[in-house]
C-alpha cells in the first residue's frame, strides 16, 4: 500500500497571539491489535497518504508513522493521532521496548482476502501497517506480522501548528499539521481581519476547505481537537499572504 504526491511550500514562520481554552483529555488504557509494514527501508512509499501530510520527512513526521486500519482511521479524523505500540508476539519475533507512532495514511480494507490471512485491514480489525523503519524497532523483518498492544498517548510535537494555504481566491485548502496534544483536528475555523469565524468543512485528511474570499487579510486560525481543547491563533498570516505558503500558529 503505497501513495505518491508532491507538496511544495514555501514556509514563513509567525506566531502572533495565541489564546488556549479546553481541558486536557483521557487518552485510555491499553488495546490489542496486529501491526505490519510497508512503505521501504526508508520509508519513501510512505510520502504522501490519505490525511494529505505530503512529504512526512518536510512536515516533522520522520518515519515513525502508521497507516490505520478502518476500524481506527474513523474516515480521516483520527489522522494526527499518536499511538504507544509495543510487540505482544513470541520472543523470537519481537525487539523489546516501546515506539510512539503517528497516525499519517490509511490502511484500506482487502475483501477478496479472509482477515485473519491477507486481509489484515479489513473491518472490524484493528490494525497498524507501520513504517518499516518503525516497524523494525518493536519486531523482526522476518515476522511479516505481530500481534501488538497500543494505547492513545499526546503527540510530542516540535513549534506551533502549522497552516498550509492551497487553493484559490474562492477556494482556500487549509492543511494542518505538527498538532500537540490529542493530534486529531476536529474542528477548524478562520478569521479574516474583515469577516467573524467561519467554520471550515474537512475537505479530505487534514485538509480543510473554505470557499469565502480572504485574499489581502490577516488570518486567524482556531482549532480543536478530539478531546475538546482549543487553541486560537490570531493573525498567523499578514495579509500579504500567498496560495502555497506554511504560517506556524500556537500549540497545545
Amino acid at each position: 500500500m503505497a501513495f505518491s504526491s508532491s507538496l511544495a511550500s514555501f514556509t514563513v514562520l509567525a506566531i502572533w497571539g495565541v489564546s488556549f481554552l479546553g481541558v486536557f483529555g483521557d487518552y485510555g488504557g491499553w488495546d490489542s491489535a496486529h501491526a505490519t509494514f510497508y512503505g521501504g527501508g526508508d520509508a519513501a512509499g510512505t510520502m504522501g497518504g490519505a490525511c494529505g501530510y505530503g512529504n512526512l520527512y518536510s512536515q516533522g513526521y520522520g518515519t515513525n508513522t502508521a497507516a490505520l486500519s478502518t476500524a481506527l482511521f474513523n474516515n480521516g479524523l483520527t489522522c494526527g493521532a499518536c499511538y504507544e505500540l509495543t510487540c505482544a508476539g513470541e520472543r523470537r519475533w519481537c525487539n523489546p521496548g516501546t515506539i510512539t507512532v503517528t497516525a499519517t495514511n490509511f490502511c484500506p480494507p482487502n475483501p477478496a482476502l479472509p482477515n485473519d490471512n491477507g486481509g489484515w485491514c479489513n473491518p472490524p480489525r484493528q490494525h497498524f501497517d507501520l513504517a518499516e523503519p518503525a516497524y523494525l524497532q518493536i519486531a523482526q523483518y522476518r515476522a511479516g506480522i505481530v500481534p501488538v498492544s497500543f494505547r492513545r498517548v499526546p503527540c510530542m510535537k516540535k513549534g506551533g501548528i502549522r497552516f498550509t494555504i492551497n487553493g484559490h481566491s474562492y477556494f482556500n485548502l487549509v492543511l494542518v499539521t505538527n498538532v500537540a496534544g490529542a493530534g486529531d483536528v476536529h474542528t477548524v475555523a478562520i478569521k479574516g481581519s474583515r469577516t467573524g469565524w467561519q467554520q471550515l468543512s474537512r475537505n479530505w485528511g487534514q485538509n480543510w476547505q473554505s470557499n469565502t474570499f480572504l485574499n489581502g487579510q490577516a488570518l486567524s486560525f482556531q482549532v480543536t481537537t478530539s478531546d475538546g481543547r482549543t487553541v486560537t491563533s490570531y493573525n498567523v498570516a499578514p495579509p500579504g499572504w500567498q496560495f502555497g505558503q506554511t504560517f506556524e500558529g500556537g500549540q497545545f
